[in-house]
């Protein structure tokens, strides 16, 4: 990715280097909370935290600290953020409203969030009661290595599809969706409408990239392709059959490799948010 002229958000936080938080999770818990939340999922500590009967009071008004150590990673996220920045102002702004920024948390291992305890195993999320991202860094490697989704855009993907879910926490979206999936309704209903949440995540991802490449030209040749191998590696149903052998449709929570490609696609094509309603379709 082009990002030399790229600016670099002040809006990260770096934990690197603290003390690791420690607490008793049991092994089915963990289990559950990947299945739940697989990669790229919106607080999965949450589910930590309601198997392990604790939660770990939030860093509340800890101000963003700029990273400790300005290695070439941390460079990459900063300006990778810094640029979704730019691209959601300008869109907040052409709707009239105003979009204030998240901030994004390097972390190893574990840290406290408002959501609870967020753990490096579980993958980046995203904390809406405390309006921030973390990753491990760590993460990356296993995109390359584990996912086989190698390249700066298939990285720079996983923060705006995260930068994405804070876009639909200030547009109103994941409140009514979370409070639908409390009505009582069935689990695989709740799970469809997680399908939906993720999938616009993923469509207002690729807007991003749309956007910041007709902005900045960030785009390599042949770095949409890595994007689209990412979105394609995190499929519900290509995770479960390599996790368990076997796909189970009712139990998807993210969307298959098909339709996270679809609608990242979507908005990366079009570069239109209103090209993201994965709400009103009745085929995604």
């Amino acid at each position: 990715m082009r990002l030399d002229n790229q600016r670099e958000s002040q809006n990260v936080e770096d934990r690197r280097g603290g003390t690791m938080l420690r607490g008793s999770v049991g092994i089915g818990t963990l289990v559950i909370a990947l299945a739940a939340s697989y990669f790229l999922g919106i607080d999965p500590a949450l589910i930590m935290d309601s198997g392990s009967g604790t939660s770990t009071p939030s860093p509340a008004g800890r101000p963003a600290r700029a990273p400790a150590t300005k290695d070439e990673m941390t460079s990459f996220v900063s300006r990778v953020l810094g640029s979704t920045e730019i691209v959601w102002h300008d869109i907040f702004q052409q709707a009239g409203r105003r979009y204030q920024e998240p901030k994004l948390v390097l972390f190893t291992g574990a840290t406290p969030t408002a959501c609870g305890t967020g753990r490096s195993a579980l993958g980046p999320f995203y904390c809406p009661a405390d309006q921030k991202v973390y990753i491990d860094l760590a993460f990356y490697r296993d995109l390359q290595e584990r996912f086989r989704a190698p390249g700066e855009f298939a990285q720079a993907y996983v923060i705006a599809h995260e930068v994405a879910h804070h876009v639909q926490n200030l547009l109103g979206i994941s409140a009514k969706i979370h409070a639908a999936q409390q009505g009582g309704g069935r689990q695989a209903a709740a799970n469809e409408l997680s399908v939906r949440l993720e999938l616009q995540a993923d469509c207002f991802a690729g807007v991003w990239g749309h956007r910041a490449d007709t902005m900045q030209q960030i785009v390599e040749p042949g770095e949409m392709e890595q994007a689209l191998a990412a979105a394609a590696a995190i499929g519900d149903d290509r995770l479960q059959r390599q996790t368990q052998g076997q796909v189970v449709p009712e139990s998807f929570t993210h969307g298959t490799s098909r339709q996270r490609v679809r609608w990242f696609k979507r908005g990366m094509d079009s570069g239109d948010v209103r090209q993201c309603d994965t709400f009103s379709p009745e085929s995604l």
